[in-house]
């Protein structure tokens, strides 16, 4: 999971913001390692999420989130 998380951001994280997509992205990515058939399949695209992009300073540059506000 760390290594997809991780090739999603090499494509998708651009200078200091996160690109459009991101988060679909990385849910498809985390689903992909769910051992429930049932769970990873059903709510597809309503995974509470939040991402932040955090500099070198600690910090935050960026964030995206969807759900569980």
């Amino acid at each position: 999971m760390n290594l997809s998380v991780l090739d999603i951001a090499k494509r998708y994280v651009k200078a200091d913001k996160l690109a459009e997509g991101m988060l679909n992205r990385v849910e498809a990515a985390i689903r992909c390692c769910d051992p429930c058939l049932s769970c990873s399949t059903h709510a597809v695209g309503q995974m509470p999420m939040e991402i932040a992009l955090v500099g070198l300073d600690g910090a935050v540059l960026d964030r995206c989130a969807r759900g569980g506000e």
